[in-house]
């Protein structure tokens, strides 16, 4: 009985310990130059200490992967991560609306779209059941461009004869709607696939091609504005709710400050993501509003293929019209 006592008291002391010091995953590398996901974090976690919380941000990898920070989300031994939106998206797939093509206009419509929706309170009654919340959806840059290293593509038919890297199916989907066609890459292929030939390009910001060091061999991004790649914050339901009123109140205010943080810093990175790859030796090609309406039109049948159910699509198209 001592030994069990003894046990137990140790367990508790283990779990007042965790709980005092706020583990936050990170997705990639603490840059606040490049970084939409790390300003964020940075806004965050700050605010956190300023509210007298200890905090410590967690490399990438250094608690496993995607599958695995979820894990320790769920039992209690994370507090916080920046997560893959397919993470929730294995919980709840009505979250994969935000990777619809050209559903969203910018952030600031996003946002609004977001807010109108309750999408949050409706994701986190099924997260719940996974004692996690989603609370946050953070920009990792400007919305995604075709990037390649060979062909300058004005307009769908550029990219007839590209194969592209694709995530997953739904993006195998939307290059065969623009005429083109995909294949699933992981991405720590993709530098070797491109430099082999195996693919011509991909969909992402034009911050990634500098941040991962590809312009050697990357030489065409156009600014097609397809989709606007994020992170999704996701807590501990179980840490979160064992706060004091006032501990969660300084972690509300916290979330705030990092989407306040991560937005100001968006702003600036749509003009300095694409002068930073010009300045590495890529081409931009600056779509007009008219070309990218070429693009958006040849998007649509993807709303239509079956990768989500058809209600959702709805709630999603309908969300995007009224907010726009």
């Amino acid at each position: 009985m001592k030994l069990k006592a003894l046990s137990l008291a140790a367990l508790l002391a283990m779990a007042s310990a965790a709980s005092a010091e706020v583990k936050i995953a990170l997705d990639g590398k603490p840059d606040l130059v490049q970084s939409g996901s790390y300003n964020w974090a940075y806004a965050f976690g700050n605010a956190l200490k300023e509210a007298g919380m200890d905090v410590r941000e967690m490399p990438r990898g250094s608690v496993g992967n995607e599958a695995e920070k979820f894990d320790q989300i769920s039992t209690g031994l994370l507090e916080v991560s920046l997560s893959d939106v397919r993470a929730v998206a294995q919980v709840d797939p009505f979250i994969y609306g935000v990777r619809l093509p050209y559903i969203f206009d910018d952030t600031a419509h996003m946002d609004r779209a977001l807010a109108a929706g309750n999408v949050f309170d409706r994701l986190n009654q099924t997260l719940a059941k996974q004692d996690a919340l989603v609370v946050a959806l953070v920009p990792i840059g400007p919305s995604s461009g075709v990037i390649t290293t060979t062909a300058a593509v004005r307009k769908p038919a550029d990219m007839a004869d590209l194969r592209m890297r694709a995530l997953d199916d739904a993006q195998i989907s939307m290059y065969q709607a623009w005429g083109s066609t995909g294949t699933i890459v992981p991405w720590g292929e993709v530098p070797a696939g491109l430099q082999t030939g195996v693919i011509d390009g991909y969909l992402n910001s034009p911050f990634v091609p500098v941040m991962f060091g590809q312009t050697d061999f990357v030489k065409n991004f156009s600014d097609a504005g397809v989709i606007i790649p994020m992170r999704a914050v996701i807590f501990s339901k179980a840490w979160y709710d064992g706060l004091s009123d006032t501990e969660r109140a300084a972690v509300d205010a916290a979330v705030a400050a990092g989407n306040a943080a991560n937005r100001a810093w968006l702003a600036e990175a749509s003009v300095s993501g694409l002068t930073a790859l010009e300045e590495k030796g890529v081409t931009v090609q600056r779509l007009t509003a008219e070309e990218r309406a070429v693009f958006r039109e040849a998007s649509k049948p993807v709303y239509d293929s079956g990768l989500m159910p058809s209600e959702d699509v709805k709630v999603w198209t309908d969300l995007s019209d009224s907010n726009r």
